[in-house]
């Protein structure tokens, strides 16, 4: 951690914020000569069962095939009841923020060539590469402490992010050898990562403790160090801190949690739009500014409770992604059970679509439709950019909850050990 307070880093933070790019949402790299023989997919990872779906990225969003995400199951059991510790931290995952389940996979990428699946599996606070032909690991890595998050990949598709919850640390690993080649620290709990889209600066999220029963507003100091880290993604040194708190302040919303969840990028990469802990609802920060510009509140159900000890992870609404041409944004509810498009202009927002905890949400390969995943009714939903309305839900495994553009060979069906 740094030994200065993100709080006196306010001005700095502000003059730099001229001089970086802001991150943008990297959908798939590019595959040079043998691109040809790649097919774009979506991944859906199912957290509870350790499994992927992959599904077509447009269309009907039909399955292609799945993914065993834990093929070396048994020997990673074995290496945690063999450790007090890890079986420790291991329980403390499954009864708290897998809720009362394991957590074998957060969140997965493919590797430029198509070949493999990079997987991060929090119970087993590890990232894998995953051969998609044969289903056998390729490389383990695992990360300090003892759990693992969100990723992110590098615009060239060689290099993958990954979040240490526990350790308050990111790691960056060659994706092809799993080797690290640099790391960070970060504020509390790591969350996600961007890499910006001239792939110089790495963004990292830290959410804080989510998982304490002191949730009301006047006890959000007790969640921890909760703040945007910008490092460079060259050398791993700080660049940039962005703590939320200051700039939620100015604005007269003391109550609010400064915890920044899911977050999408304009085009122009100078806005970012994010959703912070118990707010049904997400803001707008301008980058060179370094200001909060705008507040967006959404509809509450009337089904959710108000008890926020009841809403999983800290989480309201969990997930935000943009549409590639800028003008609409799309918000997975979580809590309140429904997706909406909103207006990037107006942020007006369409119809409710009602979805069951929708737990991330995506852009579809042709960039018409909004992705969620409804970790309530394990399936993915499609969502008409034009319209906001649903076209098609398609049944995934259970508990889905990252969705992410991906790519595999073109006559690829599911690996041939299944």
């Amino acid at each position: 951690m740094p030994a200065i307070s993100p709080r006196h880093l306010c001005s700095i933070a502000a003059a730099l914020a001229l001089t970086l790019t802001a991150p943008a949402t990297t959908a798939a790299a590019d595959n040079g000569p043998d691109s040809a023989a790649l097919r774009e997919v979506l991944f859906v990872g199912n957290n509870w069962d350790g499994t992927a779906d992959v599904i077509r990225s447009t269309g009907d969003f039909a399955k292609i095939g799945r993914i065993n995400v834990i093929p070396d199951k048994e020997e990673r059991l074995a290496e945690i009841n063999a450790d007090p510790i890890k079986w420790i931290y291991f329980m403390a995952i499954r009864n708290s923020v897998g809720e009362g389940h394991d957590q074998f996979v957060d969140d997965m990428y493919s590797t430029p060539d198509g070949r493999s699946m990079v997987v991060s599996r929090p119970s087993f606070a590890d990232v894998v590469s995953v051969d998609l032909a044969t289903g056998d690991v390729n490389w383990r890595f695992p990360v300090s402490g003892y759990r693992s998050d969100h990723m992110a990949v590098s615009p060239d598709g060689t290099r993958v992010a990954v979040s240490a919850s526990t350790s308050n640390t990111v790691h960056v690993l060659d994706i092809d050898t799993g080797k690290q080649v640099g790391s960070f620290a970060t504020g509390d709990k790591p969350h996600e990562n961007v890499f910006s889209r001239d792939g110089k600066y790495i963004w990292n999220m830290a959410i804080g403790d989510v998982n304490t029963a002191l949730d009301e507003p006047w006890l959000d100091w007790t969640k921890g160090d909760r703040r945007i880290t910008v490092v460079d993604a060259r050398t791993f040194q700080q660049v940039k801190v962005i703590d939320m708190r200051a700039r939620l302040d100015a604005i007269g919303l003391d109550g609010h949690s400064d915890a920044v969840r899911p977050a999408a990028f304009s085009p122009d990469e100078s806005k970012l739009y994010f959703q912070v802990s118990f707010f049904n609802g997400f803001f707008e920060y301008d980058v060179a500014s370094d200001k909060i510009t705008r507040t967006k509140t959404l509809p509450e159900n009337p089904d959710t409770s108000e008890d926020r000890t009841t809403w999983v992870n800290d989480s309201r609404h969990h997930g935000i992604t943009m549409k590639p041409d800028g003008t609409k944004l799309c918000i997975a509810g979580t809590m309140d059970d429904y997706a909406t498009v909103v207006d990037r202009a107006t942020l007006q927002e369409g119809p409710l679509v009602p979805v069951s905890k929708p737990y991330w949400s995506t852009v579809s390969g042709d960039g018409r439709s909004c992705v969620v995943s409804e970790s309530g009714a394990d399936q993915v939903t499609a969502i008409d950019f034009a319209t906001g309305r649903k076209t098609v839900s398609v049944p995934v495994g259970d508990h889905p909850q990252r969705v992410r553009l991906a790519q595999v060979p073109a006559d690829w069906t599911g690996p041939s050990a299944s």
